[in-house]
């Protein structure tokens, strides 16, 4: 059969022609019913959100005033109950109508004028709770919908987030006058846009802060249809910074230039990626627990690429960290199920070891400023920690050096120590005591001086791998990663005696981020270069420690206590001053009136003497390790308070030390508790066990009830009568 194409098209036409005109007739009686829809979906909208969010808006007039623009004029916002949120002169606002057809809003212009959004806090409520509140029942009061609650996909998330917002961005913009505030109880924050213009893709504004105190500007370019934008924060003729920053965190905070850059999204195998840069120019800053003065970074920037999974989240290691003339690459992912995971990877290719150095934030580590060094150095660092197998963290950190040496030192030179040199002992920045680490002190006592007892009592209780290992000890920073994600606390350091001598020989003691910093680069350097042997480290250790009130040193200690010298000290005495090194100042609390020592003591005794005792340190004791055999010199006696009333035959957990910290400063304690212990607040020694190579590790079982306490005394006692009357001996 034949087709007659002129046929066919003729009939075609007519068929496009009835549905143009459809669509037409269809499209004006849209037009002309466009007013009476608009007020329909203006009033579900209103109802929406006094239903699902509790809040009262009005709008005094709506029109269209173009195909696809509408007017609204005397809108306000205000949450049930709570100050008012939104007030809006007027608002035009343009769609775009083609990515309409498929379903989605994308504003095409958008002006605003004379308009105040005021958030404001009194207390602990604020007038933006309904954003922070999920609704858990519908209206009827039953649950809402399994999907609802069911876990979404992350990378659907962040690719409808990104996608949303970048649609809010309009081609033309125009807002004049608008006001953002911001009331926290009695403190108040305003910024006011005078204008803020998009004009061909161009961001332009003026934005004053508080009033006359500053005046910003948010300039760069912005494409959101191509998924681009470069834009910069800064402030005329001083650096951007919020004096209410500071009046409520007390954080001085400051810096030139903001910039970010947004350069590429896509979704690929399942994922979402993010791609951009953010960069900060002159930053400054100063907070008690960062530092002791200003920090100033001069350039800083990350070139991100962000990556979003089903159930995970991350930066990939193509990222960038610029830090001066270093260059890192990190690793960061999150795992959010089934089960929690963390891994964070950091590591630099071989630098020259000058520009590191050179590359350190001025008044970060006052020590180190002018070092001068050669060689190169490689920095890696790997953390895994799933939370259902915290004991099973893996974690390994270190810097790879080649040739490299230290040329001239900074401000300290960390080779005086090889020779007597003056020691200053500070106590919340005040100058306590002053003395010589030398022969010239008549109570220095030289290593090979030093009762072995001691001197193998405290490297036990503190470190007993320090003369094998590097500064360092990765496995008590495994085990102290695990201790405190399982504690959710920071119940756990991981100082060796190579940190600990750092920081009484070259550092202050506050308690800040910087210093502990510091004090591990300076621990690297001095062993890596061999700087002070280890024998000299450990005979300047012994010898200017606290051990008590004003008592500095084996040589004054052992005399304080005991009337003796370093030399004469036996395996109780020297356990018991082991003991004192994390808590010294609370040593003479430890004793009875009659000099002997308080019976919780005595587990203490037991633990670090069968480690001696399995290391061949000391001969094996049925009788606690000397425990009843240690007196506290007679003339010091009447300086103890009567014996409590209470005993408890336990571990002896070390006091906090009173009197040697301003608790008034939280996040001082914060930091000080994430950044290991210090001889003021030691590590916690109990509940400890042995592990099967002798060695002591803490134990992380959950706190045990009185009930459990009582029945373990029971049943020590026990042992101990039964070991009695093996021995003969019973307890004096």
């Amino acid at each position: 059969m034949q087709i007659n194409t002129k046929r066919v098209l003729i009939i075609s036409g007519w068929v496009l022609l009835v549905l143009l005109t459809i669509g037409a007739i269809g499209a004006g009686i849209a037009y002309n019913k466009r007013e009476a829809l608009l007020q329909q979906g203006l009033k579900r909208a209103v109802q929406k959100a006094k239903r699902d969010y509790n809040l009262n808006v009005t709008v005094a007039s709506a029109r269209f005033t173009g195909l696809s623009t509408v007017d609204f004029s005397g809108i306000t916002v205000v949450p049930e109950g709570r100050d008012s949120l939104l007030r809006l002169s007027r608002a035009e606002v343009g769609v775009s109508l083609w990515p309409l057809l498929f379903g989605r809003v994308s504003l095409a212009s958008l002006n605003l004028q004379n308009g105040l959004a005021h958030i404001v806090r009194r207390d602990s409520t604020t007038n933006i709770d309904f954003l922070i509140k999920s609704r858990q029942k519908d209206s009827t009061g039953t649950a809402v919908a399994e999907t609802e609650n069911r876990r979404a996909d992350l990378s659907d998330v962040a690719e409808k987030l990104v996608d949303n917002l970048l649609s809010k961005i309009p081609d033309d913009m125009d807002i004049r006058n608008l006001e953002l505030r911001f009331t926290d109880n009695k403190q108040q924050l305003r910024f006011l846009t005078e204008t803020a213009l998009i004009d061909d893709e161009e961001l332009t504004s003026t934005i004053r802060v508080n009033g006359n105190e500053s005046v910003w500007h948010l300039n760069g370019t912005v494409d959101p249809a191509d998924q681009e934008a470069n834009v910069s924060l800064f402030a005329e003729g001083k650096p951007l910074e919020l004096p209410y920053i500071q009046q409520r965190f007390n954080l001085k905070l400051q810096v030139d230039t903001l910039r970010a850059e947004l350069r590429d999204i896509n979704s690929s195998g399942g994922e979402f990626h993010l791609e951009g840069l953010g960069a900060v120019r002159n930053l400054r800053l100063n907070h008690p627990a960062v530092a002791l003065g200003d920090v100033v970074v001069d350039q800083a920037a990350m070139d991100a690429n962000l990556f979003f999974g089903d159930n995970y989240l991350g930066v990939d290691s193509s990222s960038t960290i610029y830090l001066g003339k270093v260059k890192a690459r990190p690793f960061l992912k999150y795992t959010v199920a089934p089960t929690k995971i963390y891994d964070f990877q950091l590591h630099t290719d071989s630098m020259n070891a000058q520009d590191l150095f050179d590359s350190f934030p001025q008044g970060l580590f006052e020590s180190l400023e002018g070092i001068k060094v050669a060689g190169t150095l490689k920095y890696d660092l790997n953390l895994h920690l799933d939370s259902s197998l915290p004991d099973s963290v893996q974690f390994n950190a270190g810097m790879t050096p080649s040739n490299f040496r230290i040329l001239q030192f900074g401000k300290t030179d960390f080779s005086k120590v090889n020779r007597s040199f003056e020691h200053e002992v500070y106590e919340k920045d005040k100058l306590v005591r002053k003395f010589i680490v030398g022969p010239e002190n008549p109570n220095f006592t030289p290593l090979n001086a030093i009762s072995r007892n001691i001197r193998n009592a405290v490297l036990t209780a503190e470190d007993y791998n320090f003369f094998t290992h590097k500064g360092f000890n990765e496995k008590a920073f495994r085990v102290s990663i695990a201790t405190n994600f399982k504690t959710k606390k920071f119940k756990r350091g991981a100082s060796t005696i190579s940190m600990q001598f750092v920081k009484n020989a070259f550092l202050n003691r506050n308690k800040t981020l910087s210093r502990k910093v510091e004090e591990i680069l300076i621990v690297w350097l001095i062993e890596n270069q061999r700087i002070i042997s280890k024998e000299r480290m450990y005979e300047i250790y012994l010898n200017f420690i606290e051990w008590g009130r004003n008592i500095y040193g084996i040589g004054e200690a052992s005399r304080y206590y005991f009337g003796k010298s370093p030399s004469d000290l036996d395996i109780g005495e020297s356990i018991f001053l082991a003991y004192v090194v994390p808590s010294p100042k609370s040593a003479i609390s430890r004793f009875n009136p009659d000099g002997t020592l308080k019976i919780y003591l005595r587990g203490y005794f037991r633990l670090i003497g069968r480690i001696m005792a399995r290391r061949g340190l000391t001969p094996y004791d049925t009788t606690a390790y000397g425990f009843y055999g240690v007196r506290l010199r007679e003339g010091l006696r009447q300086q103890i308070a009567p014996v409590d009333s209470i005993e408890i035959d336990s571990l002896m957990m070390p006091d906090q030390e009173d009197g040697n910290e301003d608790n008034s400063n939280g996040i001082n304690d914060l930091f000080r508790r994430i950044f290991g212990r210090d001889r003021s607040e030691p590590e916690v020694v109990t509940p400890q066990q042995e592990s099967a190579d002798g060695e002591a590790v803490l134990t992380d079982s959950l706190p045990k009830t009185r009930r459990q306490l009582r029945k373990e005394r029971r049943e020590r006692k026990r042992r101990e009568r039964e070991q009695e009357e093996q021995d003969g001996s019973p307890d004096p």
